[in-house]
């Protein structure tokens, strides 16, 4: 009788399961002794970095809507001044 488990032999997806987690650790070592304990990205760090950026770029949709609605405010005086004719 034969019993063979599921880990009995090594497949190419468990080969690549542990190089790509020896990858991530390697990577993560180098990074925490590149930028430092403190300046580690977190996902915390990362959400208000989005946040951020979501709203500088509401701030600048404002600004160029504001731009656009003044450009065509001017546009219709200056038609409004022409003599029809």
């Amino acid at each position: 009788m034969s019993t063979v488990g599921p880990h009995d032999s090594l497949g190419l997806t468990t080969i690549s399961r542990t190089v790509a987690s020896l990858a991530v650790t390697v990577v993560h070592t180098v990074e925490r002794a590149v930028v430092g304990e403190a300046r580690m990205r977190t996902a915390r760090g990362n959400a208000w970095e989005a946040v951020c950026a979501d709203r500088a770029r509401a701030d600048q949709r404002a600004e160029l809507d504001r731009l656009v609605a003044e450009l065509a405010a001017a546009r219709a005086a200056a038609r409004r001044r022409q003599p029809v004719g």
